[in-house]
C-alpha cells in the first residue's frame, strides 16, 4: 500500500480542503462500521494524502457520535502513516485569541462516553506521555514561516477534551482554566489515542473561534451577533489552518522513511498472552497487529 498523509477536517475545514483537490472518494467498511464519510484520496500539493471528514458530510454526527474507531481504521487501511488533524476551540488564556492556531502537545481527557481502544478483548497498553507526535508538531511549527505574515501559530498547548455537545458552564470554563490548560474542544479524543494504537503518527491544529465562557461576551450583542462573529473567526482560522497544513505537507513526506515513536508502539503493548487471544479476534484486528503475531 502506498503510503500517504491522512487529514482529518473537523468543524470549518473539512469542506475547505477540496476546494484544490481533485479527489477520489473510496467507500469503505471497517471492523468498526462505517466512517464517518467516504475518504477522499488526492494528489495535495504533490503530496498523496487520504482526506476524511470528521463530522461525515453535511455535519452529521456530533462529539460524542463520531465513529472515531471507523475513521482512523479507515485512515490506516489506506496507508496513513501520519495524520494531520484540525478541529475547532475555545480559548482559556486572555493571550490566545480567536483566529489563532495553536499546535496541541498535551491533553485531558474529560469524555465519558466513547470507546476509547480497538483492543477490548486484550490487555492492550500503548505509551502515551506525549499525547501528540513531537516531531510533526514540531514541522507543522517550522512550516509557520513559509507562509507570508498575519497567521499566529501557538507552538505548544493543552487541550481539554470535553464530552459535549453542550458547551461548558462557567464554573467548569473557570475551573478548566485554573488548571492552566490553553483551549478547551470536542473531538480530540479518543481520535488521538485510537490514531496512536494503529500506529500513527499524529498532530493536532486547534483553530480558535472564541474564548470559553469564562470570559463573558459582550453584554450589547445579541445572539445572533454572538454566532456570526464565531462562524467568521472560524472562516478564518480555517483559512489559516488549511495555508499551514498545506506547507508542512511536503516537510512531512521528506521524512517518510524517518521510523517515528508511534510507528512501532505496539511492539511493547500487548500485554495479554497471545497464545491466549482468539484467533478470530487475531483475525478481526490483523491490519493492526499482525506483525507482532
Amino acid at each position: 500500500m502506498e503510503p500517504r498523509i491522512g487529514i482529518i477536517g473537523g468543524s470549518g475545514l473539512g469542506s475547505e480542503l477540496l476546494r484544490d483537490t481533485r479527489a477520489t472518494p473510496v467507500e469503505m467498511d471497517t471492523p468498526f462500521g462505517r466512517p464517518a464519510a467516504p475518504p477522499l484520496l488526492a494528489q495535495w500539493h504533490g503530496v498523496p494524502v487520504a482526506i476524511l471528514a470528521r463530522h461525515g458530510i453535511g455535519h452529521t454526527f456530533n462529539p460524542t457520535h463520531v465513529p472515531y474507531r471507523a475513521n482512523i481504521y479507515a485512515l490506516k487501511a489506506l496507508g496513513c502513516r501520519w495524520i494531520l488533524a484540525s478541529g475547532a476551540v475555545g480559548s482559556l488564556q486572555e493571550n490566545i485569541h480567536p483566529r489563532d492556531l495553536l499546535l496541541v502537545d498535551q491533553v485531558i481527557d474529560r469524555t465519558v462516553h466513547r470507546c476509547p481502544t480497538f483492543f477490548e478483548r486484550a490487555a492492550v497498553h500503548v505509551d502515551f506521555a506525549q499525547p501528540t507526535c513531537e516531531r510533526l508538531r514540531s514541522i507543522l511549527e517550522a512550516a509557520r514561516s513559509d507562509i507570508p505574515g498575519g497567521i499566529t501559530v501557538h507552538p505548544r498547548g493543552t487541550y481539554v477534551c470535553m464530552e459535549g455537545p453542550a458547551f461548558s458552564t462557567r464554573a467548569e470554563s473557570r475551573l478548566h482554566k485554573s488548571w492552566g490548560a490553553d483551549v478547551i474542544g470536542m473531538t480530540l479524543m479518543p481520535e488521538a489515542k485510537l490514531a496512536r494504537e494503529a500506529e500513527i503518527s499524529y498532530a493536532s491544529v486547534a483553530l480558535v473561534t472564541d474564548y470559553d465562557a469564562w470570559k463573558p461576551h459582550d453584554p450589547t450583542a445579541n445572539a445572533t451577533e454572538l454566532l456570526v462573529e464565531i462562524i467568521s473567526h472560524l472562516k478564518s482560522a480555517s483559512e489559516n489552518a488549511m495555508k499551514l497544513i498545506a506547507a508542512a505537507l511536503p516537510r512531512v513526506w521528506a521524512i517518510r522513511d524517518e521510523p517515528l515513536p508511534a510507528h512501532g508502539c505496539l511492539a511493547l503493548g500487548i500485554w495479554s498472552d497471545k497464545s491466549q487471544i482468539a484467533q478470530a479476534e487475531k483475525q478481526r484486528l490483523e491490519l493492526l497487529w499482525d506483525k507482532y503475531f
